[in-house]
C-alpha cells in the first residue's frame, strides 16, 4: 500500500480496492490542499485543520466518529478519545481510526491528546503503521507520543501535526519528537510503500516530505 503525507494530520491510504483521506484541512491554518480524490474521508474531530470535506472529490462515505465499518475489504474502526483542553475548557472528543487494509494495519492517531487507557488500547488489534501528533498543544507532545508508542509497538511511526513552514499555530517541531525517541533525523520519503514482507523487525521512525 501507499501512504501520502499532505501536511498537519492530512494523510491519504491507498491500496487496490480503497483509498482514504483522512483529516483534510482548510487554508486557515496556513497550508493549502491540493486536489484530492477518495473513496472515503475520515474526520478525527470538528475543527479546520481536519474537518474539510469539502475539499476531496468522489467519496462515497464520511466516517467521523466512533464505531465499526467495512468498506471493499478494509474494517475501519473508530475508537472514542479526547484531545487536550487549554486552561478551563474541558476535552474535546476526538475519533482514532484505526484501518485494516489487507495488507497491513495503520493506525491514524488524529489529534489524540493523551495517552491511551487500557480499554482503549484492547481495542487496537496489532498496529503496523502508526501516525501520530507530536507537537504538542491539544496534542501529543514529544513525551507523551513516545509513551503512546511504547505501549502500541508498531512497526513503524510516521510523526504528524508538528510545526511547518506556514503554519498559522505554535507547534512543537518535529526534532523535539526525534530527539525524545533517541533517533538521528532521517531523510523524508515523499511517499512510502509498504507490504507486510517488507516490515522492519525493529521500530522505525519514518519523516514524510508534504506532498503540494
Amino acid at each position: 500500500m501507499e501512504i501520502t503525507w499532505y501536511g498537519h494530520a492530512c494523510f491519504r491510504l491507498k491500496d487496490r480496492d480503497l483509498t482514504v483521506v483522512c483529516d483534510p484541512y482548510d487554508k486557515s491554518i496556513g497550508l493549502t490542499l491540493p486536489r484530492l480524490r477518495a473513496d472515503v474521508v475520515t474526520v478525527s474531530h470538528q475543527a479546520p485543520g481536519h474537518n474539510n470535506v469539502e475539499a476531496v472529490k468522489d467519496w462515497r462515505k464520511v466516517l467521523s466518529g466512533p464505531g465499526e465499518y467495512e468498506l471493499s475489504g478494509v474494517f475501519i474502526t473508530g475508537i472514542a478519545t479526547f484531545h487536550g483542553s487549554r486552561g478551563k475548557e474541558p476535552p474535546h472528543a476526538n475519533t482514532v481510526f484505526l484501518f485494516e487494509f489487507p495488507e497491513l494495519t495503520v493506525c491514524h492517531l488524529g489529534d489524540l491528546g493523551h495517552v491511551l487507557t487500557e480499554s482503549q488500547v484492547e481495542a487496537l488489534p496489532k498496529v503496523d503503521v502508526l501516525l501520530v501528533p507530536v507537537g504538542g498543544r491539544n496534542t501529543l507532545d514529544a513525551a507523551k507520543a513516545a509513551e503512546v508508542i511504547s505501549i502500541l509497538e508498531p512497526s513503524v511511526v510516521v510523526p504528524m501535526h508538528y510545526q511547518l513552514p506556514g503554519t498559522a499555530m505554535h507547534l512543537d517541531p518535529v526534532e523535539r519528537f526525534l530527539k525524545e525517541m533517541g533517533v538521528p533525523t532521517p531523510e523524508p520519503v515523499p511517499v512510502l510503500k509498504l507490504v507486510r514482507a517488507q516490515l522492519p523487525e525493529e521500530l522505525q521512525v519514518v519523516l514524510m516530505e508534504m506532498k503540494q
